[in-house]
């Protein structure tokens, strides 16, 4: 994500660079070219940063806030362009029309703050609809008839005067009707024409808007695309990492990088979630969509309705028409045949007045004219009635073919209201197949990581029996940290499985909760089985078989798990007993030296000092009382050689007094720097492995300075051996160098403490070499040695010595041998009381013990003593300080 919105901002810095902001260039055509592709990087970017949000919040409540600092740095310079780049395009006209730009905070969120979320606005790019275009008025013309102008007028003559008017010369209402017939055929037209635009103008926008949800529904397959591919590249992620299962036991490192794995792995499929739940809104939209068209071919039906009762309407006008004109014509046959039998009875009058006119003749020739004006009239009438026969003809075509264009306009709409209907219901088929898709994909995602986490678990079991594993060691501590957290993530796993049976739709959090569960218990067996090196015999035994019986439940829960019928019957809370019965082996073998209460470590600290420089001070003032008791009772060689004994002792009594005072300030010192606000019991508590090394170490030279000065006691008085007080002075040394090394774990290597700490290690390297070279010399002031005389001794003598001696020499070897041996045994079960065997620390969990175990009930071989040279008692290391003493670790 973080790799998109650069591309962005590139795009959006390279377009602003080539525009002059000198001038007003986004009001022009080519200004406006160049900016238009950044309504599409501001849409895009909006929703980027709001993601980019949430999954750094979601990335800082799992993992460490050191470790995302890198991110966080990217964030911020990605915060501040992009707020740059709303700010400079917000201040744009082209923009301001066209989209509405959100403004970004002042600062970007504090991701260490989980509760910063919740400030959080998610940015809302909005593009205000454009408003639809304003329809052209009708053109409603009102059309009055008026007589003609130009009209002749008639003169009235006798014959009028006689007759009256002739019918012709009043207006007919016929004329004035289809008129009016025309005006509304022409109405009703234009009505249809704007009936058939707006269809039109429908038809084209449901077309568009089918075309934008067939682009969104492409876009959505791409991602689902997308998404797929990152399906397999988990899944080639996920075998890469089975094939370094075998390293991630001693690596811890390794197995990090695979929980932040899993967490990647967790966020892609969350985002697989969120573009799921973007189909499907998609989808309520398009089926919205489809309820508003249907709504608008519903409207246009009624409309198209209303034209053909207006049709009807129009056929009974004409109907109606036809029968009056009918009528009409009817009237006048009739009233000329009437005229016609007046015509006849005026031509019997004109016949009985021929005599008349014969002497009437000039009024007998007016009588010709007015008979002739009369039969023109006749004539123009019935040609203004075949005229408007085919006028009447030629409505009636008109009609018909309106009728025929608007049957033609609904074949069309059905056609094209059911191609809409059919392409629904393909897109609800290709739905309802993705959506299966889906559910198949989420299953096939499942039994994945199950068959992974099956892998992960038998390589666990086969550790179990494996040879080269029975050198490999673990501590019951941490085979009880690994246990608790395996049984913790059982919960996490039975919640899973709820919510995948709720929604097959959703496997992200089982597989999620699997992944942990599978490291954990495969973890939890390993450590399981190499605790067991180091226990007795029958706990071991136990041990392992709760190791088995945990691997073999887990094991047919994957199974159930990779099968579809099976997986509702899963039962995964039949591993938390296994688990639980692992747990409380680690109880029952942890050591039992380590029962004191944390808040008491402070208190015996505090004690063991205290009483080691009790046991010095005593030590030298029963050294002092030694000397001067030695003075009184002895004299000569004696006391010389008690003297320079009993001087060398008590400066070694002096050395390691500076040495434990100076240790006790450093680490006064470390505990002031290291506590912050808590108090110092809490400090000592907290660091209880350190604690526990400070007061052995402590014992340890408290113990030595008690026996150094009984050994002195007795070699004073002669009731001891030289030796013992030689042994002595080396574990004094060696009790030394332990406070050292244990002083010098946790303090700063600047502090002028542990420099004089190191100075007092050297200075009691010194004074111990001195009290063993000063005990040699006078042991060999002391002992009387024979001088060996072989002068009276035959060959056959000397050769019997010689193999008295060999014997001797035999024995002393083999004493020294057992004697070796049983000290060994004496340094190892010392170790265990001690609680280093028993409780190593996590990072010597896998570290190979002394000899391997030859079988699950045998317990591993002691250690053998190195057979190198016995170094000579003078040559200690004098330049570190460090004498060749096994140290605790802490």
């Amino acid at each position: 994500m973080f790799d998109y919105m650069d591309c962005e901002l590139r795009l959006s810095e390279s377009v602003f660079r080539q525009l002059n902001t000198a001038i007003a260039v986004s009001q022009m055509s080519s200004g406006q070219c160049r900016l238009a592709p950044l309504i599409q990087v501001i849409q895009d970017c909006s929703h980027l940063y709001h993601y980019t949000v949430k999954l750094m919040f979601k990335l800082h409540s799992c993992l460490p806030a050191d470790t995302l600092q890198g991110h966080r740095d990217r964030f911020h310079e990605q915060f501040h362009s992009l707020r740059n780049f709303f700010r400079r395009a917000s201040d744009m006209l082209y923009f301001k029309r066209l989209i509405q730009i959100p403004r970004l905070p002042e600062g970007p969120p504090n991701f260490l703050r989980a509760s910063a979320l919740a400030e959080h606005i998610k940015p809302v790019v909005v593009i205000p609809e454009e408003a639809p275009e304003d329809e052209e008025p009708e053109n409603l013309i009102e059309i009055s008839a008026g007589p003609p102008a130009g009209e002749p007028a008639v003169v009235a003559d006798l014959f009028d005067q006689t007759f009256g008017p002739p019918n012709g010369s009043l207006k007919d209402d016929r004329d004035l009707q289809i008129e009016n017939l025309k005006r509304e055929v022409e109405l009703l037209r234009a009505e249809l024409e704007k009936i058939k635009l707006e269809a039109q103008r429908y038809i084209s926008q449901l077309k568009g808007q089918v075309n934008s949800l067939e682009a969104e529904l492409e876009e959505q397959r791409k991602q689902k695309q997308k998404a797929l591919v990152d399906n397999e590249q988990l899944r080639h992620e996920l075998a890469q990492l089975r094939a370094l299962q075998l390293e991630s036991s001693r690596n811890q490192g390794l197995r990090e990088e695979a929980e932040r794995k899993a967490s990647a792995t967790e966020a892609r499929y969350s985002k697989l979630k969120e573009k799921h739940s973007e189909l499907i809104n998609t989808h309520a939209e398009l089926l919205r969509k489809n309820a508003d068209t249907a709504k608008q071919l519903t409207v246009t039906q009624q409309s198209q309705e209303e034209v053909a009762r207006v049709k009807e309407q129009l056929a009974f006008q004409m109907e109606q028409v036809k029968r009056e004109s009918e009528m009409k014509l009817e009237e006048q046959s009739d009233q000329l045949e009437k005229l016609k039998r007046e015509l006849e009875a005026k031509t019997g009058e004109l016949a009985h007045a021929q005599e008349a006119l014969s002497r009437m003749e000039q009024g007998g020739s007016e009588l010709s004219s007015r008979l002739d004006t009369l039969s023109a009239e006749k004539d123009a009438l019935s040609g203004a009635m075949r005229q408007r026969e085919a006028d009447l003809l030629a409505a009636q075509s008109l009609v018909r073919e309106k009728e025929a264009a608007l049957s033609q306009e609904q074949l069309r709409g059905s056609q094209e209201r059911g191609e809409l209907q059919g392409r629904l219901a393909e897109k609800e088929s290709q739905e309802q197949g993705l959506r299966q898709r889906l559910l198949d994909e989420q299953f096939a995602m499942l039994r994945g990581a199950a068959a992974e986490a099956q892998g992960i678990l038998q390589d666990a079991v086969s550790k179990l029996d494996d040879p080269l594993h029975l050198r490999c060691t673990s501590s019951p501590d941490y085979l009880v940290s690994r246990a608790q957290a395996a049984l913790d993530t059982v919960s996490a796993l039975e919640k899973g499985h709820a919510q995948y049976l709720t929604s097959l739709a959703d496997a992200s959090s089982l597989v999620a909760a699997l992944t942990r569960f599978s490291h954990l218990a495969a973890d939890t067996i390993i450590n399981g089985g190499a605790t067991s090196h180091l226990a007795p015999t029958d706990p071991a035994d136990r041990l392992v078989d709760a190791c088995r019986e945990c691997g073999a439940r887990a094991l047919e829960l994957l199974g159930q798990l990779q099968d579809q019928q099976a997986l509702p019957r899963a039962q995964p809370g039949l591993v938390r007993t296994p688990l639980q019965g692992i747990l409380q082996l680690g109880e029952e073998l942890k050591p039992k030296s380590l029962d004191v209460r944390q808040e008491e470590l402070g208190a015996m600290v505090d004690k063991e000092m205290a009483a080691t420089s009790a046991a010095i001070e005593d030590a030298v003032r029963r050294i002092e009382d030694m000397m001067n008791q030695a003075r009184h009772e002895s004299s000569g060689v004696k006391l010389e050689v008690n003297e320079r004994i009993l001087n060398s002792c008590t400066e070694l009594m002096k050395a390691i007094r500076l040495l434990v005072m100076t240790s006790t300030s450093l680490q006064k010192e470390i505990v002031d720097s290291g506590r912050g606000a808590a108090t110092q019991q809490e400090f000592y508590a907290k660091n209880s492995r350190w604690t526990e090394g400070l007061i052995s170490a402590s014992k340890a030279v408290g113990w030595g300075a008690t026996q150094l000065v009984e050994s002195a006691d007795k070699v004073v008085l002669h009731k001891g051996k030289y030796e013992e007080l030689i042994v002595c002075s080396h574990e004094i040394a060696a009790s030394t160098a332990q406070l050292v090394a244990a002083s010098k774990v946790k303090a700063n290597k600047h502090s002028p403490h542990l420099s004089h700490l190191q100075e007092c290690s050297r200075t009691v390297n010194e004074r111990a070499a001195n009290v063993v070279a000063s005990t040699k010399s006078g042991q060999e002031q002391i002992e009387d040695r024979d001088t060996m005389d072989f002068s009276g001794m035959s060959l056959i003598k000397l050769k019997k010595q010689e193999m008295e001696i060999q014997v001797r020499v035999l024995e002393l070897e083999k004493t020294l041998e057992v004697e070796r041996m049983r000290l060994g045994e004496l340094r190892k079960q010392h170790y265990v009381l001690a609680g280093v065997m028993g409780t190593p620390s996590e990072e010597d969990t896998n570290r190979p013990s002394a000899a391997p175990r030859s079988g699950a009930s045998k317990k591993p071989p002691l250690a053998q003593k190195p057979t190198v040279a016995p170094r000579q008692d003078h040559q200690l290391d004098k330049k570190d300080g460090v004498y060749s003493a096994q140290l605790m670790n802490y």
